[in-house]
């Protein structure tokens, strides 16, 4: 004869399956957002932050930054800012040169012409 499982045991059980229910649920919105994550990423990947338009790396004192080709804003990924300072300090070269027509001749010939961007 079958034995039957006290109410302990059915609780036991219970709790035991609606936590394998919650893991799961958790690891779909986990991996929901990963990918969610990577398609903003694809979206956005290379577009300047402040007007959507793509950027172009340009080298500066050794270190690739970003700059975009229509608002011309500067972008620094993790670290370059860190990089820059250190070749400033090694060569005594000022950081503010970067944002100065000489970090881009093709503005300031541009500016002598009479041209606008």
């Amino acid at each position: 004869m079958p034995v039957k499982p006290s109410e302990a045991e059915n609780e036991y059980f219970t709790r035991i399956e609606l936590e394998r229910l919650r893991r799961a649920e958790e690891e779909k919105q986990k991996t929901l957002s990963e990918e969610e994550r990577h398609k903003l990423k694809e979206i956005h990947f290379m577009c300047c932050p402040k007007c959507g338009m793509k950027l172009v790396e340009i080298r500066y004192k050794g270190v690739e930054i970003d700059e975009c080709s229509h608002c011309e804003g500067v972008w620094l990924d993790a670290g370059e800012l860190v990089k820059m300072l250190a070749e400033e300090k090694k060569r005594k070269i000022p950081l503010l040169s970067l944002f100065t027509a000489k970090a881009h001749p093709h503005k300031e010939s541009a500016r002598k012409s009479g041209s606008k961007h």
